[in-house]
């Protein structure tokens, strides 16, 4: 099986998710005006438009002072503001559709205006026109709405303060527009709060990587390991659910023998790569520097271990018995080293977990490495009837990769654990 068959493998089984989808919902339904408890002399809001609001909503809505974040649109003249209308072809260039942005409520004793817009310049690129990576209209303008003549131009100080920084770091020049509000209107219900009742998919990250402070700046990262070998690079972003969503899920986890690294999208100097890097998570399989091939979007563990196992054993019989449950050949190569090892492990070659001890391994004589058991939850087992036999097939639990089948003829009555040796890897006990 080629790389490009598993890759489609992959993703068909991903959720169909993506930021660009954000030009493609119809339904139309309605979000209330804030809560009444808000609307109190303590609490400022301020609009922010900075590309498709749902990451938007969702990064602003963490940070320490923010009461409340809306999804809607504003600054359009004669367009409907609902999600049907400004997202039809005519209005994608239209300099009159409403933008896509979001109400920020906050608490001013607690977090400043000043800080907010620090945080909104730092959150997308402003140089880009009308566009925020790959969603391109004038729905996704960069742009700030405010309530005065005083916060026009303190938007504007902070506007010129991140301009210098970004001309320091040669990038190009703000096209952020800064206006009074006229009106906000809420978007539709399904929008709001996104990410959280869809937790599956990824993050844009269209940041610049240029920050205000230089004790909030990203520190640098030696890639400089990565350059000889195997390895694993994550792109993660903060205030990113489904950056958090596969760490819990995979990565806090892994005990693979290949590194995994974690970066943010500026920190991947020196390194060769050709996925866009603005979706976190994005997982990069990378040898001696340069990527092999990537997967844009959070995945499950069943489907990260599937694609290192592509990229770990190639188009190999280990990855055939692994994922299309093949059998090794009797008393194979691999058979034959492991049949007599020291004390110790054999371990899942694809997750590095401990599957099968020494201590239970016998000479069944049939040519495949053999076990009275498993090391306890370590493996889960599955009706097999092809072939017109009946037999419980073993699995690896942290993986999913097929290890052999379970027969009830071992040594005095006990269990045969009938398991292939090219898929495992022997750790010595220490």
């Amino acid at each position: 099986m080629n790389l490009r068959a598993i890759l489609h493998i992959i993703a068909i089984s991903l959720m169909a998710f993506s930021f660009a989808s954000c030009s493609n919902e119809t339904k139309t339904t309605s979000k209330l005006l804030m809560d009444s408890e808000l609307k109190t002399t303590h609490i400022e809001t301020v609009v922010f438009g900075l590309g498709c609001f749902w990451g938007a909503e969702k990064r602003f809505s963490q940070l320490p002072g923010v009461v409340d974040v809306i999804s809607g649109y504003a600054d359009g003249v004669g367009v409907n503001a609902d999600y049907k209308t400004i997202t039809q072809r005519k209005n994608r260039f239209n300099p009159n559709n409403h933008a896509e942005v979001i109400q920020v409520s906050y608490n001013p004793d607690q977090v400043s205006l000043t800080v907010l817009l620090q945080d909104f310049f730092e959150q997308h690129d402003p140089t880009q026109l009308n566009q925020q990576g790959n969603d391109i209209g004038t729905q996704y303008r960069s742009i700030i709405l405010v309530a005065d003549q005083a916060q026009i131009t303190l938007a504007e100080n902070v506007a010129a303060q991140y301009q210098t920084l970004l001309t320091e770091a040669g990038l190009g020049q703000i096209t952020t527009q800064i206006k009074l509000i006229d009106t906000f209107y809420p978007a539709e219900e399904y929008h709001q709060d996104y990410l959280v009742k869809n937790p599956n998919g990824y993050c844009p990250d269209h940041s610049t990587g240029v920050v205000f402070s230089p004790a909030d700046k990203v520190e640098n990262k030696d890639n400089n390991p990565i350059l000889t070998g195997q390895h694993i690079v994550v792109i993660d972003s903060e205030f990113c659910p489904y950056c958090d969503k596969f760490k819990a899920d995979v990565s806090n986890d892994y005990q693979g023998s290949i590194p995994m690294h974690f970066r943010r999208a500026s920190q991947l100097d020196g390194l060769t790569i050709t996925s866009p890097t603005w979706a976190t998570p994005t997982i990069l399989f990378m040898e001696n520097g340069v990527e092999k091939f990537g997967i844009q979007g959070y995945v499950n563990a069943t489907q990260f271990y599937k694609a290192l196992g592509y990229f770990k054993l190639g188009n190999s019989e280990a990855f055939n018995v692994a994922f299309t449950e093949g059998t090794d050949s009797r008393f194979c190569k691999q058979y034959e080293i492991f049949k007599n090892t020291p004390d110790g492990l054999f371990i899942d070659k694809v997750s590095g977990a401990a599957l099968f001890d020494t201590r239970d391994r016998f000479d069944s004589g049939t040519g495949w490495l053999s076990f009275t058991k498993a090391i306890d939850d370590s493996v889960y087992y599955k009706q097999d009837n092809r072939f017109g036999m009946k037999r419980l097939e073993i699995r690896a639990k942290k993986s999913d990769i097929h290890l052999g089948h379970k027969f009830n003829d071992g040594p005095n009555g006990q269990p045969r654990y009938c398991i292939n040796a090219t898929v495992l890897e022997f750790k010595a006990r220490s």
